[in-house]
């Protein structure tokens, strides 16, 4: 028997007149979890004193190392492990600590390590949270200077900095408290059309997650010029390395819109936006192509 909420007036269960008036508990339900999503996101605030910048994030520093340590070695496996050549390790290593240790990265509270993966097919570079930073040989061996390899590792330096990893986990809960709130709210077993809006539900939930992504990889992009011109390197190798990335991925079979990462060819103004604006008076000279 479904629960039958009423205010007390004329007649049992009526509102001033003689009808009757029931209150949907799942729209009840639904509408406790959306608030008890809003609620938890809102609270859970931080600032972020590199990138100047108050962010939503539901864990601790301590909790991104914790996680990045622990998932570095099953993301390895995945590329074929760590790389056997020593000399290209060292070549990785040896850039990623110039970038952090020799600009404002460096006061990021987070154990930083940099891998190259076994995988020579794959195109590649990524971040976990906590400073695990991960290139494939595939994108190294494409690479032309060390200017560039600078900008791929400063770009995943950015996300870790910008706690992006943090960041996605925080809206991923929201957005999936939200849409099980409208999955609550609105879907009855006994009426089949009410499936349609559970489905376009989870769908908003999976574009708004995709534009997180986008404006995460334009902000590593601007992070990752500051990061690798204060190490001494030419921030516009990271042009370069965009030049490499389209040459990789060939012709896109959908819009940029749907995909997690913006177009190579689009990234370049953001890029050149970033240069223009950091160094308004022009590049210094000296730095490391």
């Amino acid at each position: 028997m479904p629960i039958r909420l009423g205010f007390p007036g004329r007649g049992r269960g009526s509102l001033g007149g003689g009808g009757r008036s029931f209150l949907n508990p799942r729209l009840i339900l639904g509408l406790l979890v959306a608030a008890g999503s809003l609620i938890a996101y809102w609270s859970n605030r931080e600032f972020n004193p590199v990138t100047q910048e108050m962010q939503h994030i539901g864990i601790s520093h301590e909790q991104e190392v914790a996680l990045g340590l622990q998932a570095a070695p099953e993301m390895a496996a995945q590329f074929g492990g760590l790389h056997s050549d020593p000399k290209a390790t060292a070549m990785v290593k040896q850039v990623g600590e110039r970038v952090v240790s020799q600009s404002d990265a460096r006061e990021s509270p987070y154990e930083w390590d940099f891998h190259l993966l076994a995988d020579a097919e794959t195109i590649n570079a990524f971040a976990l949270p906590g400073g695990q930073i991960f290139i494939t040989a595939g994108l190294l061996g494409r690479l032309e200077t060390e200017g560039q390899l600078a900008g791929v590792l400063g770009h995943e330096v950015g996300h870790v900095v910008g706690r992006h990893g943090a960041e996605h986990m925080a809206k991923q809960q929201l957005t999936q408290g939200l849409t099980g709130a409208a999955v609550l709210a609105t879907y009855d077993p006994q009426d089949p059309s009410t499936q349609n809006t559970a489905a376009v539900a989870q769908m908003v939930a999976g574009l708004v997650t995709m534009k997180y992504g986008r404006d995460d990889e334009l902000e590593s992009d601007r992070l990752g010029v500051r990061f690798v011109a204060e190490a001494g390197y030419d921030p516009n190798a990271m042009i370069g390395v965009m030049r490499i990335l389209a040459e990789a991925g060939g012709e896109r079979s959908q819009p940029e819109f749907f995909s997690t990462h913006p177009n190579p060819e689009n990234r370049v103004a953001q890029i050149e936006t970033a240069i223009a604006e950091q160094f308004p008076n022009g590049l210094p000279g000296g730095l490391t192509p």
